[in-house]
């Protein structure tokens, strides 16, 4: 009989740890869903409106195929201004931390082997385990923490090289390089092409010398992954960031016949191909946690990571990202304006909160770092009181409304060269400034109201305007404490008008 007070306490205890796993189980299941350089017209979903506020298709969205993307569309909400940086690394920084470019510096794409020029003090060195990071917190707020495809957060021989190193429980293919050798399994994913070992992808061994492509290799083990996950019963965050579809333009044979008489470039063709193989890579997954009978209960947020850089016309024309101007790496809309599209896997009475459906949010502007406050809100974490971050939950905005909490001001600061030089783009409203830090031209202004596609300079016709946007730029610019570029010993500081 002494022992039935052992006996009553150690079955309160088991009660608990199995109400306690109960109520983890329960929290929302999070793909995010990021593809490399994919602009804002690389799908057939229409991402722009016209001048009643209605979807507007383009030449482009009747180019693509991705079904999936228009499915996940008709079932949720989709923006039509949502910004990323101009280049990869930054973006992916800026998703991590929840901070701009200017404030946690990564401002370019970090070259693997050796430091690419840029201001002193630029982190090329990447993430490491001393930032606070979005799958940290997840981790410890009793999420499992997947990483699969492209990582690009941190340089050969450095910790950040490895998502597990910066809270991912398990990584998939992820490493230090944007750019995959290969495509194809044939090549070991570069492993097998002697001309293509430095930047063979890691972990796929056992679809060497087999015809899976490299996008349905990484959906695979990703699948498997949450499986993993479903099976120790806990909520999962799966960090899906595709090579695809960063050159090399490998043609995905699995697509390419839907091309073949199109009369494009064999480049374009391919790139095409590289587009729906991500979105049967959507597909498959949103597939996969119905088959699970999770759908209801997984967000799923899909994003592009930077403008488009398809194999279609000039790089600072209306090209790649038609009717936009600029391509990736440019500081117009065309480099920095992004597909995003967020709804649950499957509508019900299972969704945590509601997400409009079929919606496309004109209203407001949103930006990657936005992603992480997003995030953390649905998993019902915090972000630490000593982090500061420079984005903002969209739930509200999901759900069909505007915020009136919303900054309405974007700005990517890079001072580097690249295909536009050592610029700050900063947007405010409807008024978008572009300040270029070398040579006589520096102001370049324009009213996204009356000229979305960036025809017109209005910097001598608007002195005012000009004054206010240049002032606004420096003083985020200050609060971010941003670096500058440098032109022998002299730091180039902004100059009002």
């Amino acid at each position: 009989m002494k022992s039935c007070p052992l006996i009553i306490l150690l079955c309160q205890l088991l009660f608990l740890a199995q109400s306690f796993g109960s109520k983890e189980s329960n929290s929302p299941n999070i793909i995010l869903f990021l593809v490399d350089d994919m602009g804002l017209m690389d799908t057939s979903v229409p991402m722009l409106v016209d001048n009643e506020g209605k979807p507007k298709r383009y030449p482009l969205n009747d180019w693509y195929r991705t079904p999936n993307m228009e499915r996940l569309a008709k079932q949720g909400i989709r923006f039509s201004q949502f910004y990323a940086q101009s280049v990869c690394s930054p973006t992916r920084a800026s998703i991590m931390t929840g901070q701009n470019s200017a404030r946690h510096r990564v401002s370019q794409f970090i070259s693997p082997e050796k430091r690419n020029a840029g201001p002193n003090g630029w982190r090329w060195e990447g993430l490491t385990q001393n930032d606070v990071t979005l799958p940290s917190i997840l981790k410890q707020a009793g999420y499992q923490t997947i990483f699969a495809g492209k990582a690009h957060f941190a340089p050969i021989g450095h910790e950040g090289e490895d998502p597990t190193k910066l809270g991912f429980d398990i990584n998939i293919a992820g490493c230090s390089f944007g750019r995959p050798g290969s495509y194809y399994g044939e090549d070991g994913y570069g492993k097998l092409n002697p001309k293509q070992k430095k930047r063979a992808v890691p972990g796929l061994g056992k679809y060497h010398k087999t015809d899976t492509f490299l996008s349905e290799a990484i959906t695979l083990e990703a699948k498997y992954a949450i499986d993993q996950s479903l099976h120790k019963k806990m909520p999962f965050f799966l960090y899906m960031s595709h090579y695809a579809v960063h050159s090399p333009f490998h043609s995905d044979p699995r697509f390419a016949d839907n091309y073949k008489d199109s009369g494009k470039s064999k480049g374009a063709q391919a790139y095409a191909t590289l587009i729906e193989g991500i979105d049967k890579s959507l597909g498959d997954l949103m597939d996969h946690v119905s088959s699970k009978g999770v759908a209801e209960n997984t967000l799923v947020l899909f994003v592009g990571d930077n403008g488009s850089d398809a194999p279609l016309g000039s790089i600072h024309g209306y090209s790649s990202s038609a009717p936009l101007r600029g391509k990736k790496g440019t500081y117009y809309e065309g480099g920095m304006r992004v597909p995003f599209i967020a709804g649950w896997a499957k509508t019900g009475k299972g969704n945590s909160f509601p997400v409009a459906k079929g919606a496309l949010h004109n209203e407001q502007i949103g930006t990657v770092m936005d992603l992480y406050s997003t995030i953390l809100e649905t998993a019902g974490a915090k972000n630490p009181s000593d982090h500061v971050v420079d984005g903002i939950s969209l739930l509200k905005q999901l759900s069909g409304k505007t915020n009136p909490d919303r900054p309405d001001h974007f700005m990517c600061h890079f001072p580097h060269s690249h295909r536009s030089s050592y610029f700050t783009s900063y947007r405010k409203g409807d008024w978008k400034l572009i300040y270029r830090y070398k040579g006589k031209s520096k102001y370049v202004l324009y009213d996204l109201s009356k000229d979305p596609f960036e025809k017109r300079n209005l910097a001598e016709d608007e002195p005012e305007k000009l004054k206010q946007m240049t002032k606004g730029m420096i003083a985020q610019l200050e609060t971010e404490n941003a670096l500058y570029p440098v032109e022998g010993e002299n730091m180039l500081m902004p100059i009002l008008p």
